[in-house]
């Protein structure tokens, strides 16, 4: 099922939308789809990080290549 959701855009929010959707040869319907996608699943990354950060620096992991290296 889809939904339709109307956006009010700042009008140069809006022109620079219209020159990436010609520069690429995208959609602006699929630009916004993939924008709010990345945006969620950035907010959910921030959530994690915010509940797991005191625990993760107790175990010495304090950046990205700790996690790596934790995970590998």
């Amino acid at each position: 099922m889809r939904t339709v959701l109307s956006v009010s855009l700042p009008e140069n929010m809006s022109e620079e939308l219209d020159r990436f959707a010609k520069g690429t040869g995208r959609n602006k319907s699929d630009i916004v789809k993939e924008s709010l996608s990345l945006f969620l699943w950035e907010m959910k990354l921030r959530a994690v990080q915010k509940k797991l950060g005191p625990k993760a620096k107790k175990l010495g992991i304090v950046s990205e290549e700790d996690v790596f290296k934790a995970i590998s």
